[in-house]
């Protein structure tokens, strides 16, 4: 009940998230029904009918990796001081957040299910003729507990999924503590020296070095800004004072594997292709693996990649703007980076099973298309969703630049500028290795 007066009472553009979770939830159960329906119509083609549903993983790991995203930017189940008083701590957000994903999949559970049944017929006595017949199976029995068995997977997998990132951290076990510290009246700070009453305002106290290097900087950010009238001044303060230096990130891990991994896939294909093997590509199961391996090691390369390109902006004196969106793009390589790496793979891969769509079972030409643009959808709505996530992570640092003096026009050219370092980046490489691949599978 909580989670469903949370789900309601939400922001319209939360709700509107929920609503493209639940319609990826609808196209894929839809998939998941339309492979029950051709094993039923086809009982003496099972491994034709198993490599469908094989197929339905696809748009199942999208959505489901779609959902998480969705999960994450929900406002509602954030955690903020003063829930866990009411009795919303972190593990009942998590639990809130995992039943309101549950339900927008269930919602769309039940529209793909309908819809089936609408197609085949069960609910009007007209069923749809022509090729649909061939996976609706229409006339005859459908085994409802089959069927509500498919249509479980996406709920149970995406609410799972969310509990699972959801989860409450604790600190590990062994991880030493900083010892407590004492400033003025007893109050929790820095320094091990407890003061004594009346310490902070004795004379001189505050007139230390400190306190010096402090008057200083003030100073010397209001003749920069006295002189620059343009604001850059004030955005290098904001940015020293909101943005830790570019050698306090540590780049991470993926970007070596993800390129041995691309490098092996690119590799397996080339050997499929020389191997004399032939047939289309689907009926060549080492190419096959190449391609996904070529898209898993260029997802895997995604962070990597956006951290690289933030380092790029900052070099060769850099000013105030690249500065600033190096900066950030380097901050927010795997909240952002992931989900775009995982973009470009889909991409890549896309463009190469297009090339080769003239040599697949033109029967099951619209669940192809509807499950290519269902994995695009979510894969793209995943990457919007982590820019909101990544927009809601720098409240903090925005307001501080504005309150330093930077104009929003400023905010808006670095955030221009982030884009098409992206862009320009992942773009042409995500076109070599569409091409790459397409290379030996077309042969």
């Amino acid at each position: 009940m909580l989670a469903l007066r949370l789900s309601l009472g939400a922001h319209p553009a939360v709700q509107l998230r929920r609503l493209l979770v639940a319609a990826a939830s609808a196209g894929t159960g839809f998939l998941l029904l339309c492979a029950l329906g051709h094993a039923l119509a086809h009982p003496d083609a099972a491994s034709v009918s198993a490599l469908r549903l094989a197929w339905c993983a696809a748009p199942l790991a999208a959505t489901v990796y779609f959902a998480v995203a969705v999960a994450r930017t929900d406002p509602g189940t954030r955690p903020r001081p003063g829930l866990s008083a009411v009795g919303l701590g972190p593990a009942r957000l998590m639990a809130v957040s995992a039943a309101t994903t549950a339900l927008s999949c269930l919602l769309g559970s039940a529209v793909a299910l309908l819809v089936f049944l609408q197609l085949r017929g069960d609910l009007t006595g007209m069923p749809v003729d022509g090729a649909a017949t061939d996976f609706l199976a229409a006339g005859r029995p459908l085994p409802l507990p089959a069927a509500l068995t498919l249509l479980a997977l996406v709920p149970l997998s995406a609410s799972a999924a969310v509990a699972v990132t959801m989860r409450p951290r604790e600190p590990a076990a062994g991880a030493p503590r900083a010892a407590r510290a004492y400033g003025r009246f007893g109050a929790y700070r820095r320094t091990a020296v407890k003061e004594s009453f009346g310490a902070y305002g004795r004379f001189g106290a505050q007139l230390g070095a400190s306190a010096r290097g402090r008057r200083t900087a003030v100073a010397q950010a209001g003749q920069d800004g006295a002189a620059d009238p343009s604001g850059s001044a004030a955005e290098a303060v904001g940015e020293s004072a909101a943005v830790p230096p570019a050698a306090a990130h540590t780049p991470p891990s993926g970007l070596p594997w993800g390129i041995a991994v691309l490098a092996a896939g690119l590799a397996v294909e080339a050997f499929a292709s020389r191997t004399g093997a032939e047939g289309p590509a689907g009926d060549r199961p080492a190419a096959l693996l190449g391609l996904a391996l070529a898209s898993v090691g260029l997802a895997l390369a995604g962070p990597g990649l956006t951290h690289l390109c933030g380092r790029l902006l900052q070099t060769v004196r850099p000013g105030a703007l690249r500065l600033l969106a190096g900066r950030v793009l380097m901050t927010e390589a795997t909240r952002v980076g992931r989900p775009l790496g995982v973009v470009c793979a889909v991409m890549s891969a896309a463009y190469v099973m297009a090339s080769l769509h003239d040599r697949g079972d033109a029967s099951a030409g619209p669940l192809v298309v509807l499950g290519a643009l269902l994995v695009a959808g979510c894969t793209v709505a995943t990457l919007l969703t982590a820019a909101v996530e990544a927009r809601q992570a720098r409240t903090d640092t925005n307001a501080a630049l504005r309150r330093l003096g930077a104009p929003a026009t400023t905010l808006r050219r670095a955030a221009a500028l982030r884009a098409g370092a992206l862009l320009a980046l992942f773009g042409p490489l995500s076109l070599v290795v569409a091409e790459l691949s397409a290379w030996p599978l077309s042969g």
